[in-house]
């Protein structure tokens, strides 16, 4: 009978590797907000300060527009900030690169015109 000096490192190697994939799918799952958003890229990237919890403001890639986490027209949007955001707000806006420019031009007519500037454009950094 052969004697087992050595302990048999390949499955442990196998399940950390499956471990980390499962760690590396879930923060990019957390990174990201509750609406599927593909971020532009920017050089310039800076995260906002955590002073205050942001108001955030989403265009999904089919050009729908989000308050928070609930789907929203844009007349509906504006009634609603106006109860909800004061000029100080911090707003967080999170545009999909595939979204019509028109959308975010209007989106940011409306912040405009209820006299919300305080605004935050997210992107994602470049690699």
């Amino acid at each position: 009978m052969k004697r087992f000096d050595q302990i048999n490192m390949i499955p442990f190697i196998d399940i950390m590797l499956v471990l980390l994939a499962i760690v590396l799918t879930t923060a990019s799952f957390v990174s990201q907000g509750l609406i599927p958003v593909n971020l532009p890229t920017a050089e310039q990237v800076s995260e906002p300060s955590k002073d205050e919890e942001p108001l955030e403001i989403a265009i999904n890639e089919h050009n729908e527009f989000f308050l928070g986490e609930e789907k929203v027209t844009l007349e509906q949007m504006a009634a609603k900030l106006k109860v909800q955001a004061k000029p100080e707000t911090l707003i967080v806006l999170r545009i999909d690169k595939a979204a019509v420019f028109e959308h975010f031009v209007k989106l940011i007519d409306l912040l405009k015109a209820q006299e919300l500037s305080n605004l935050s454009i997210q992107a994602q950094q470049e690699p």
